[in-house]
């Protein structure tokens, strides 16, 4: 009894012994689990962390590379001959683009770019060959002619009836003239028709009557015929630039413009101006409008002194601007503005050809006239009572024009310019963009736009 006693306390012992085994088994496998579980949590954990990382290098090294390439990409197109623009996407304004230059243009500002400042001065004067000779009378042109023309090379010259002996000699002298000069030349005159034609008074063509008789038919075909008629001998000794028609509109009794207007009525006289231009035009020559504002109105000469107008801007408008402004549209290169004062318009008495007002502001401004503005001859005593040589033809080149026609002196105002630029008193630009002016219309033949 005893011994089974004992037995079973040994037993139950190792029961309970094999319960705790048991149990610390169970203990170490859920510990194990949650080693396990654990360890897989940050397993994940760091290989979700290694790749996040990983995208983030790989974008990083992406983001290198591409920059390497952009910049190798930029600095290929830097290299190459014509720049390339990159557009920004959906751009909220409109680009803005450069007005691409003409052939014409390019070729006049390589042509200005090369010329050095005293012949770009001595390019805005229009001349008479005595004054380029220094001679009394001058009817051929031979080594003076040249010698002077490399000295000045001035912007043209223009000839009077003295200079006009024959057919032969005004062509030889015109073609002479030419071929000494290293730029283009304006080889100019005044061939309106009746009273003021020097080459018909010299006996070298059929003149073609007075504008007034023109105008007085109403007929714009006569007035494009007798344009075409002047161009068409004109161009056969040589000119290229005619100083007409007269685009005034004469009042009743005006005795300073008289015939050479196509009349008082400034709607007609508009008309003709435009079918004169035309004609002569389509023969050849350049026309050049005379003279702005409009002489029709006073019976002052500007050859005599100060010559001067009461008429307002509005006056204007109604009258003569009218035949100004249809001489234009119908592509009149050249306008002269004469020495007429009129101070209801500029306040005061300086003449239309040193007025601003009346050569920048309406000129220019009002009636959109871009071609070359010349002066009226500035050996008028309309100017030469008030300015000196160089006086005026600085005064003329601030308010605006782009030739300077006869001066009294023309060396006092080539060098009065010249100084002028070198000290600041007119720009070197200044003079060029009247250059560009002048070269368009001596080149326009000698390229295809």
């Amino acid at each position: 009894m005893a011994e089974n006693t004992k037995r079973s306390m040994i037993e139950e012992e190792y029961d309970e012994e094999e319960l705790k085994r048991e149990l610390r088994h169970k203990r170490r496998v859920k510990n194990q689990v949650i080693a396990y579980i654990v360890t897989g949590i940050l397993v994940v954990g760091i290989l979700v962390g290694a790749a996040f990382g990983a995208s983030r290098l790989i974008t990083a090294v992406n983001d290198k590379k591409h920059a390497q390439e952009l910049q190798a990409q930029l600095e290929e197109l830097q290299e190459t001959e014509e720049p390339v623009v990159i557009e920004a996407p959906e751009p909220t304004t409109e680009p803005v683009v450069e007005e691409e230059k003409s052939y014409l243009d390019e070729i006049v500002d390589a042509c200005i770019e090369e010329m050095p400042l005293e012949d770009k001065v001595a390019g805005l004067f229009i001349i008479t060959p005595e004054a380029l000779t220094d001679t009394d009378v001058a009817v051929r042109a031979g080594d003076a002619t040249k010698e002077k023309l490399g000295q000045y090379a001035v912007g043209g010259l223009i000839y009077f009836e003295q200079n006009m002996k024959s057919k032969d000699q005004l062509t030889e002298m015109i073609s002479n003239t030419k071929s000494y000069s290293k730029y283009p030349l304006f080889l100019s005159v005044d061939e309106e028709g009746g009273s003021v034609s020097r080459i018909a008074k010299a006996g070298l063509a059929d003149n073609v009557g007075t504008m007034k008789e023109i105008g007085d038919t109403k007929d714009t075909a006569k007035a494009k015929e007798a344009g075409n008629t002047i161009a068409g001998y004109l161009t056969g000794y040589g000119f290229n630039l005619n100083f007409a028609p007269v685009a005034d509109v004469a009042m009743d009794g005006n005795e300073t413009i008289g015939d050479r207007s196509f009349g008082n009525n400034a709607g007609e006289t508009a008309t003709m101006v435009a079918a004169s231009v035309e004609g002569m035009q389509e023969g050849g020559v350049s026309v050049c409008l005379k003279h702005f504002p409009g002489l029709g109105s006073s019976n002052e000469d500007t050859h005599a002194g100060m010559a001067s107008t009461e008429k307002t801007l509005e006056d204007y408008e109604t009258t003569d601007f009218l035949s100004f402004q249809s001489g234009i549209d119908a592509g009149a290169e050249f306008v002269m503005v004469s020495h007429l004062s009129v101070p209801n318009i500029t306040g005061d008495n300086t003449p239309s050809s040193v007025s601003d007002k009346m050569v920048t502001e309406i000129l220019r401004g009002q009636l959109g006239f871009e071609g070359v503005i010349v002066t009226d001859a500035m050996n008028m005593a309309a100017i030469t009572d008030y300015y000196t040589s160089d006086e005026a033809a600085i005064k003329a080149l601030q308010a605006g024009a782009d030739v300077i026609l006869m001066p009294e002196d023309f060396e006092t105002a080539y060098n009065g310019v010249l100084e002028a630029v070198n000290n600041g008193t007119l720009s070197e630009e200044r003079i060029n963009e009247s250059l560009r002016r002048i070269y368009r219309v001596k080149y326009k033949d000698k390229v295809q736009e």
